[in-house]
């Protein structure tokens, strides 16, 4: 058990160093702790991808298209109410070189068929959402504790996402949908 810990502390510690090479992630995970949203995460593309830019030796921010931070807030599930947080957020990114887009994973199952053709169940948490990625590359979330401290979600573990393999989740459908979601997500 020890053993299989410290090889789990030392992945996380991999993971955060890897993570730290990109300094855009760094700040909008800095900035987005501020924003105080419920049961937020940095996740989806801008983290593997950083992770894989890391270990293949490219720019950690190459190939990057936006960097995805959802929160989970059940109480309004109104579209002005998700607006209002997007709005917030683009206050405090605003001046940074890249999209972060903003989303509430509570309202996702609102939305999800009509952009994605297939229905989604309600999430009951973020962590929920991550959960549904396609790839367990993908089920990856940061993001920081109000003591500063990285959290990290990884439900299938780091090892795939180290080891640049892209493998379907248990349970999660079609090679077709595993590749529409990743393109979506990187």
């Amino acid at each position: 058990m020890r053993r299989h810990a410290a090889r789990v502390g030392d992945q996380v510690d991999a993971l955060r160093a890897a993570l730290s090479r990109n300094e855009v992630l760094v700040e909008v995970l800095a900035r987005a702790a501020k924003l105080d949203l419920p049961g937020w995460y940095l996740t989806a593309g801008c983290v593997f991808q950083t992770v894989w830019n890391v270990v293949t030796g490219r720019p950690p921010t190459a190939g990057i298209r936006d960097y995805d931070l959802f929160y989970f807030d059940d109480s309004d599930l109104g579209w002005d109410a998700e607006d209002e947080v997007i709005q917030a957020g683009e206050r405090v990114f605003h001046d940074l070189p890249v999209d972060v887009e903003i989303r509430n994973e509570a309202r996702v199952h609102l939305w999800y068929e009509d952009h994605f053709g297939v229905p989604c169940a309600p999430h009951t948490s973020t962590e929920a959402a991550i959960d549904s990625f396609a790839a367990t590359t993908c089920c990856l979330g940061i993001r920081l504790g109000g003591d500063g401290r990285w959290r990290v979600y990884a439900p299938h573990g780091l090892s795939d996402v180290f080891n640049l393999v892209v493998r379907p989740k248990p349970g999660a459908g079609s090679p077709q949908r595993l590749r529409d979601q990743s393109s979506a997500l990187a």
